[in-house]
């Protein structure tokens, strides 16, 4: 195992605090929803969401899959103390100066116990599954093809995500026709975004290792 630097540690960390706060972003800007195509409608986490799993990839194309794994706890983590925090925040008693907000404040912060669940659990699977899957490609695109790997195991974690969110949340709410039609449009367009962020993908790679590669012995 390769012996990190302080200076490892702290790209590290700015990668961390991007993947957190992007996680963060799509689960709270999330609840906006845009017009589509077709007359579907697709959530505003499609510009931050992907790159939860975009960055999952390039730690460990750096420094391993057990780290990426680390990134991965460090989500759910995250996830079940806001959700907490946010039970708590919603069921205090409000002071009557600041009830003019009251009705907002609830509505988006006041999410409902199967939405939660939802949410938690369409991230732990999904996002381990990418992990998985970035790594099962690589047996067989070797240290080359990061782009292949990346936006395959992409493709497979994303439909995850729709999936397992949309059902849990939705199942015996709305017809299962109505779930399909949301589902196949957020993860096309989930897995379109991640895409386009590959080349972002590679600038993050080389900002990691550096200049001569000196955080990993094996190159692209």
């Amino acid at each position: 195992m390769q012996q990190l630097s302080e200076k490892d540690y702290k790209k590290i960390l700015v990668c961390l605090t991007l993947y957190v706060t992007s996680l963060f972003a799509a689960n709270t800007l999330g609840i906006k929803l845009m017009p589509f195509l077709f007359g579907t409608h697709l959530s505003v986490a499609v510009f931050s969401f992907p790159l939860v799993f975009i960055m999952t990839d390039i730690i460990g194309e750096v420094y391993g899959k057990k780290m990426a794994k680390n990134f991965v706890l460090a989500g759910v983590i995250s996830i079940i103390l806001f959700l907490f925090y946010s039970l708590i925040s919603t069921i205090l008693p409000w002071a009557q100066k600041g009830e003019w907000v009251k009705e907002g404040y609830n509505q988006i912060f006041g999410l409902s116990v199967r939405f939660s669940i939802a949410s938690l659990v369409a991230f732990v699977i999904a996002e381990y599954q990418d992990v998985f899957s970035f790594f099962f490609f690589k047996k067989y695109t070797g240290e080359k093809y990061f782009w292949l790997r990346s936006n395959l195991s992409n493709l497979w974690s994303q439909l995850l995500d729709s999936t397992v969110f949309m059902l849990i949340a939705y199942l015996g709410v709305l017809p299962i026709k109505t779930i399909l039609l949301i589902i196949i449009p957020w993860w096309v367009y989930k897995v379109f975004m991640g895409f386009l962020f590959t080349p972002l993908s590679y600038l993050g790679i080389r900002l990691l290792r550096g200049k001569n590669n000196e955080n990993n012995p094996n190159q692209n």
